[in-house]
C-alpha cells in the first residue's frame, strides 16, 4: 500500500483529457498482440485507449458483433443503450449508436440525456419483457465499473437483463476481432438520427417502492447521506429524495471526468470503489453527520455503507446484516427461496443461512450466476464478496439481474429505520451468535502457464490433508451450488477456508482466505495455502 493512500489526489494524479480523446479516435488496435484484442472479461471488454486496448475500432467492431449476435438469436425488440460518466463512456456511446442506428437496430437512449446506472438498464430490460410486447428487449451499458479515469468498458446485457453468459461473451468477442482485422469491412455506419428515448431514471424511481420500504425510512426520519463519487447515480439520489420526501442529501454532486474530488485508494489510483476504505476515506471522515452514509461506483453496481459507529463497512459483513434483515422480513417470497452467494464471499453468510433455514446456494465469482434463480424466485438475494447484489421485489418476483449498488444502499437505511439499529451493529451482534472471522484476499505471484493450469485444477489433485491444524473437510473444484467450474479451487475445515484463483490481467493468483480462529490463524492459512496450491501445480 502506498503512504498517499486515502489522501486527496493531486494535478499530477489527473488524467490528460484531450490525449485520452485523441488516443480513443487516432490510436488503432492490433489483434495480433494480445493486449489489443476485444476480450470479455466477468463484466464486459475494459481497457484503455492509452494503450490501444479501449479505442474507436474496438467498439465499431464490438457493437457490430453485438448487432449480428442478436440477429442470430431472433432478438427484434429494442436495444436500451445507457453509459456512465467515464469519459471514453461518453466517446463509445457515440460510436455505437452510429453502427446500430446504421444496422436499424430500435435504440432507446435516456430520454433526459442522463447517465445510466447498470441496475437501471438491467431495470429497463426486465420491465420490457415482462410486459410481453411480442419481442424481446436486451442492451448495452458503456461502463468499466469502479475502474480509473482514463479506462472504457462496453457490456453486453442479452433479455434476462443481466450479464452476458461466456457462450455469448467468446461469440461476440471473436467476432469483434475478426472485424478488427478484416479493417472494419462489415462495420455498418450512420449518421443517428430518430432515436427513441427512455425514462430510465423516472421508472427505476418510482418502481423502488415495491421493493424498499420507502415509507418506513420517511417515517423515522433518519438522516441519510449518499455521495455517487462522480457516478451515473447522481440524479438518481436526488430523485429518490425527491419523490419518497427523504432526508437525504447527496453529498458531493460533482461530476468531473479526472475525478479529481476523490481520494486515492490503496496502490495510489484513482479508483471510485464504494468498498474501499482509501478511497472512501473523504466520505467516512462525514460519517458523524448522518445516521447512514451510502457510496456507489461510477456506475452504481456496488454499494459502501458507513455508519457513525462502524465507519465503512466491510462488504462481507454487510451481505450477512441483508440477508439476515431480508429473510426475515420478505414474507412474501417463496418459502425455499435460497441465500445465493460466491464461494469467495464469507462463511458468516453460510451460518446465517442455516440459522434461517434456508439453503445456501454457492456459486463461482460472477455475478452471472445468480440470474436464473433471481428470475424464477428461487434464490432471494445473490451477493459478491466485491460488494455487489440484488435480490427480490416484496411479491419474490425479479428486480434485476445485475448488481444494484443503489438498492443495497437504500436497504441500509430501510434497516436502520425498523430496527433501530445500524448495520455495523446488528454485524456485531451476528458475530456473537455465529463467531467473528477475519478475512482478506492477497495476491501471490504465477506465470501464464502456472494461472492456466490453476485454472484448470482439481481439487483431487490437493494431496494435503489439513489446513493450518484443522483437518480438510472439503477440496472443491466446481460451485455446489451449480456444479459450475470454479476456475480454481477452494480449500476448507471447520474453522476456516482458502479459495486461489488466477487473475485475469496480472501475473498473480488471488488467495481469498477466513478463520473463525483469529488473525494469526490467518496468517498460517495463507501461508499454508502458498505452499498448497504451490504442491499442486508442480504436479499438475
Amino acid at each position: 500500500m502506498t503512504d498517499r493512500a486515502g489522501t486527496p489526489a493531486q494535478p499530477s494524479d489527473l488524467i490528460d483529457v484531450d490525449a485520452l480523446r485523441r488516443a480513443y479516435y487516432e490510436l488503432k488496435p492490433d489483434v495480433s498482440i494480445p493486449e489489443q484484442r476485444v476480450v470479455f472479461g466477468t463484466s464486459g471488454h475494459r481497457g484503455s485507449s492509452l494503450n490501444t486496448a479501449f479505442n474507436e475500432d474496438h467498439i465499431l467492431a464490438t457493437t457490430q458483433a453485438i448487432v449480428e449476435y442478436r440477429n442470430a438469436q431472433g432478438i427484434t425488440g429494442p436495444l436500451f443503450l445507457g453509459a456512465d460518466t467515464h469519459l471514453l463512456s461518453e466517446f463509445a456511446t457515440t460510436t455505437a449508436l452510429a453502427v446500430l442506428v446504421a444496422n436499424e437496430v430500435r435504440v432507446l437512449v435516456d430520454e433526459f440525456d442522463d447517465w445510466v446506472p447498470t441496475p437501471a438498464l438491467s431495470h429497463a430490460i426486465i420491465k420490457y419483457n415482462r410486459e410481453e410486447h411480442g419481442d424481446q428487449a436486451d442492451g448495452i451499458v458503456v461502463t468499466p465499473s469502479h475502474n480509473p479515469p482514463s479506462d472504457g468498458g462496453f457490456k453486453y446485457n442479452p433479455p434476462h437483463g443481466g450479464p452476458a453468459d461466456t457462450d455469448a461473451t467468446k461469440w461476440i468477442a471473436e467476432r469483434a476481432n475478426e472485424i478488427i482485422a478484416d479493417g472494419l469491412k462489415d462495420v455498418r455506419q450512420a449518421e443517428p438520427s430518430g432515436v427513441e428515448t427512455y425514462d430510465f431514471r423516472g421508472n427505476y424511481v418510482a418502481d423502488l417502492e415495491n421493493i424498499i420500504d420507502v415509507k418506513a425510512i420517511k417515517d423515522s426520519g433518519i438522516r441519510i447521506g449518499a455521495d455517487p463519487l462522480g457516478g451515473a447515480s447522481v440524479n438518481y439520489w436526488q430523485a429518490i429524495a425527491e419523490r419518497y420526501d427523504l432526508d437525504l442529501t447527496v453529498v458531493n454532486p460533482d461530476v468531473d471526468p479526472t475525478w479529481s474530488f476523490m481520494t486515492l485508494d490503496w496502490d495510489g489510483k484513482i479508483r471510485m470503489d464504494p468498498s474501499s476504505p482509501s478511497a472512501m476515506a473523504s466520505v467516512v471522515a462525514r460519517r458523524a453527520d448522518y445516521d447512514i452514509l451510502t457510496g456507489n461506483d461510477a456506475d452504481a453496481d456496488r454499494h459502501g455503507i458507513v455508519t457513525p459507529d462502524g465507519g465503512l463497512m466491510n462488504p462481507n459483513h454487510y451481505l450477512a446484516v441483508a440477508i439476515d434483515y431480508l429473510f426475515r422480513t420478505r414474507t412474501g417470497w417463496r418459502k425455499d427461496a435460497a441465500v445465493g452467494k460466491t464461494l469467495v464471499s464469507s462463511s458468516i453468510i453460510d451460518r446465517v443461512a442455516e440459522s434461517l433455514g434456508r439453503r445456501l446456494w454457492e456459486v463461482p465469482v460472477g455475478f452471472k450466476w445468480f440470474v436464473p434463480g433471481l428470475i424464477d424466485g428461487s434464490v432471494g438475494f445473490g451477493g459478491e464478496e466485491s460488494a455487489g447484489a440484488s435480490f427480490l421485489r416484496f411479491d419474490g418476483s425479479v428486480w434485476t439481474t445485475d448488481k444494484d449498488g443503489i438498492l443495497l444502499a437504500l436497504l441500509a437505511s430501510e434497516i436502520r429505520a425498523v430496527t433501530g439499529k445500524s448495520p455495523s451493529e446488528l454485524y456485531r451482534e451476528l458475530t456473537e451468535r455465529f463467531g467473528d472471522p477475519v478475512y482478506q484476499r492477497v495476491d501471490a505471484p504465477a506465470s501464464p502457464a502456472e494461472k492456466a493450469a490453476l485454472g484448470k485444477l482439481d481439487g483431487d489433485a490437493i494431496a494435503a490433508t489439513e489446513l493450518a491444524g484443522e483437518p480438510i473437510t472439503a477440496k472443491l473444484s466446481r460451485a455446489p451450488g451449480n456444479d459450475a467450474p470454479l476456475g480454481g479451487v477452494k480449500v476448507q475445515t471447520e474453522k476456516a477456508w482458502f479459495a486461489a484463483r488466477p487473475s485475469g490481467t496480472e501475473n498473480v493468483y488471488k488467495i481469498y482466505a477466513e478463520s473463525f480462529a483469529g488473525e494469526e490463524n490467518l496468517r498460517e492459512v495463507q501461508e499454508e495455502a502458498r505452499r498448497i496450491v504451490g504442491d499442486a501445480l508442480k504436479g499438475a
